[in-house]
């Protein structure tokens, strides 16, 4: 099994619900995971593959928690070669372009890290659905396999 490191970007909530959610599921199926919302670049060297689970705030941005990790890794570019990960990306499709902003950002930063990504970008939209936890367990039934 995967040890798995969750990394969340959270602004009201519903990003770190989705994630402690998928902590569990992980759990469940025999990963060892850790979930980190204050997160550090250090993580990259403690886990064999990832799940960031992010919403956007503002227009399209990384969330608060998120901006120092994020801004660390595009300075420091600690490579991830070979190693797998996942981004789920929660957003309002009526905020148009900036729709899943972070999680795009994210998204684009672990390739960039030499990541090996298992699916492409799972975006969620709240203008779909009211419970994003639900979908993202879905996702996870469905991929938990391929970390």
């Amino acid at each position: 099994m995967a040890n798995i490191g969750i990394i969340v970007g959270s602004v009201y909530g519903n990003a770190q619900n989705a994630a402690e959610e998928a902590q569990t599921f992980l759990a469940n199926q025999g990963h060892e995971v850790e979930l980190h919302t204050d997160a550090d670049i250090s993580l990259f060297n403690d886990h064999d593959s990832f799940l960031v689970v992010t919403s956007t705030t503002g227009v399209g941005d990384v969330p608060p928690n998120l901006e120092l990790f994020y801004a660390d890794a595009k300075d420091t570019f600690p490579l991830i070669t070979g190693k797998k990960f996942a981004v789920i990306a929660l957003g309002d499709s009526s905020y148009g372009d900036s729709y899943c902003g972070a999680g795009k950002q994210m998204f684009e930063l672990m390739n960039e890290l030499q990541g090996e990504a298992i699916t492409d970008l799972v975006e969620i939209d709240a203008m779909e659905t009211f419970e994003p936890e639900a979908d993202v367990l879905a996702w996870l039934e469905e991929h938990h396999n391929s970390f």
